[in-house]
């Protein structure tokens, strides 16, 4: 009887450790499942934030490039007779900004109003087109194996790179002071200051479709542009 008791404790007891152990089990696999999702949800906002950087800097390259001169592709040099002055649209410009966009109800503090205006406004830009040169790195020196291996990392990458978006717009804010700097050969010669124009860039990372993207980062920053 004593004996009897005894193997059916020993058998609740490991029904008991069983079931702990697989509660445990449970448990570290949903841990290091969420692990796993916050980790590329991380990855997925950090990759964003370097998109919404570049759209400053797209911004801030095109306010150069009208007040310089365009870039010739195949020469390389400035068309300075293509220069323009930066300024606000009038509301008879085609581009005119789009209040609508989920970039520019990011900006909490800007003007709802229809008669706020901006330089430009750059829609739906692809982060992909703008990196693509970076792929075409000359695969045919590679043997056929590694070419293979190279090419199919490469569509990969295309395909993550793919989903992600930029845009951007800027607001002439007036006058400021332009502050130059730099060393001269002359005697009692300084730094001078002068006037230039402030420019307010804001510019948006986001992942996923553009008009309802799944992350969206909004970066801002201000400019001086010398007249």
């Amino acid at each position: 009887m004593k004996n009897n008791k005894q193997k059916g404790f020993a058998m609740v007891l490991s029904l008991v450790l069983l079931l702990a152990m697989s509660l445990m089990g449970g448990a570290l696999i949903v841990i290091a499942s969420s692990d796993h999702q916050s980790n590329n949800s991380s990855d997925e906002y950090q990759q964003t934030f370097y998109v919404a950087e570049t759209a400053l800097l797209q911004a801030q390259k095109s306010l150069i490039n009208k007040m310089l001169g365009p870039i010739n592709v195949g020469t390389g040099n400035r068309d300075y007779d293509g220069r323009i002055f930066p300024a606000n649209q009038l509301s008879t410009e085609p581009n005119l900004l789009d209040q609508d966009t989920p970039c520019y109800k990011s900006f909490r503090n800007l003007s709802r109003d229809s008669s706020f205006r901006a330089v430009e406004h750059v829609r739906e830009q692809s982060f992909l087109d703008l990196i693509f040169p970076i792929f075409n790195d000359g695969n045919a020196s590679l043997a056929l194996d590694t070419a293979i291996d190279h090419q199919n990392a490469i569509d990969n990458e295309e395909n993550y790179i793919r989903k992600y978006h930029y845009e951007f717009f800027s607001v002439s804010s007036g006058t400021s002071e332009y502050k130059g700097t730099g060393v001269s050969l002359k005697k009692g010669s300084g730094t001078s200051q002068r006037k230039g124009t402030a420019y307010k860039i804001y510019g948006c990372g986001m992942m996923g479709d553009p008009n309802n993207p799944e992350i969206i980062v909004p970066l801002e920053t201000l400019i001086v542009l010398s007249h």
